[in-house]
């Protein structure tokens, strides 16, 4: 298949499906058919905050690279424009104005991963040059653009052309993110062990919660992680957080097939990277860092989703027997990130 940005694409993958310049991959099928199958669903109208407050997990143990946010006020002139009478005359009535600004890590706590997030070397050309490149053959460099060029070494600053030119988070955010979501409980089923969870696991869970999984859908994985970091209120323990909690075996090829089979737009966990790491190799040839990040985010166009808060949705919809619910969840409409905060509503 012939294309402008590459003449083979990787295996296993859905470049050129949706189009030669597709930036939606796997979001194409969450159509207004499966918004409507979402809207099904819902049979209560109860709702669940499945967002993290976004300060935690608290401090910089779980990614040096990624600080909690700092709140401030904005500023009028040499005052902080917070609890700021706008008339200073004591003898008046006045309004009083707050009104702040953030610095923030936007895949510091609750979050998606948009396309641009991770890609990959692979020979586009077929010349047996790879080149940096992420979903549907976009290009390091050309678009999605960093201070540093490492293929060369330059370090010259782009200046404003610096991000996602390309595959970016407002992408997802102008389609729109609501839809048939489905509860995966592996908590209920095997404990807060640590262990790489794999298709097997998967089926076991499918079979004995008869879950139906539809192309399009939302999966959500609950590990029970999110009630940890909660709890721990700022202060993760990483030792105990690392020797728990289980994690998608982003290597297990019978569970890559599942992926590529079901049609599932995105993959959601509560905990940071929704597959278990560091990862077990592949083969001896391609051992990536994330082999599911790779799958899902450079392969398939499939989302990630990663530290939700689902486990009072997953103990409910446990308690009422069911797993399927309407899923509300989108990023920030923000040109050019990476990455984006989120505050998702589950509906019942």
């Amino acid at each position: 298949m012939q294309q402008n940005r590459w003449k083979q694409r990787p295996a296993h993958s859905t470049w050129g499906d949706f189009g030669p310049d597709d930036q939606l991959g796997r979001l194409n099928l969450l159509t207004a058919d499966k918004v409507r199958q979402g809207v099904a669903e819902v049979k209560t109208g109860k709702t669940f905050c499945l967002s993290l407050p976004l300060d935690l997990p608290g401090g910089t143990a779980m990614n040096p690279r990624r600080p909690p946010p700092r709140l401030s006020a904005t500023r009028r002139g040499e005052h902080p424009n917070m609890t700021y009478p706008l008339s200073r005359d004591n003898d008046k009535l006045s309004d009083i104005i707050c009104d702040d600004t953030v610095t923030l890590a936007l895949q510091y706590s609750t979050q998606w991963d948009s396309l641009a997030h991770m890609g990959q070397w692979f020979d586009t050309e077929g010349n047996g040059q790879p080149e940096m490149v992420f979903y549907n053959g976009y290009r390091a460099g050309i678009d999605i653009v960093g201070e540093t060029d490492f293929r060369s070494g330059c370090g010259c600053s782009q200046g404003s052309h610096l991000g996602a030119k390309a595959l970016g988070i407002e992408n997802m955010a102008s389609h729109g993110i609501q839809g048939r979501a489905v509860m995966v409980d592996i908590k209920k089923h095997f404990g807060i062990e640590r262990f790489a969870f794999g298709f097997k696991q998967l089926q076991q869970i499918i079979a004995e919660d008869n879950l139906d999984i539809r192309p399009g859908d939302l999966l959500c994985f609950r590990t029970g992680m999110d009630e940890a970091i909660y709890q721990m209120a700022g202060t993760p323990d990483m030792q105990y957080l690392g020797d728990h909690f289980a994690g998608l075996d982003g290597s297990d090829p019978a569970l890559r097939q599942w992926v590529k089979d079901s049609g599932v737009v995105a993959l959601i966990a509560d905990n940071p990277a929704v597959e278990i790491l560091p990862a077990r190799p592949m083969n001896e040839d391609f051992y990536p860092s994330h082999p599911l990040h790779d799958l899902c985010l450079f392969r398939l166009g499939v989302y990630l989703g990663e530290l939700w808060h689902l486990s009072a949705l997953a103990d409910w919809l446990s308690e009422h027997r069911r797993s399927a619910f309407l899923l509300t969840a989108p990023p920030l409409r923000l040109p050019g990130a990476v990455g984006s905060p989120a505050t998702p509503i589950a509906t019942v």
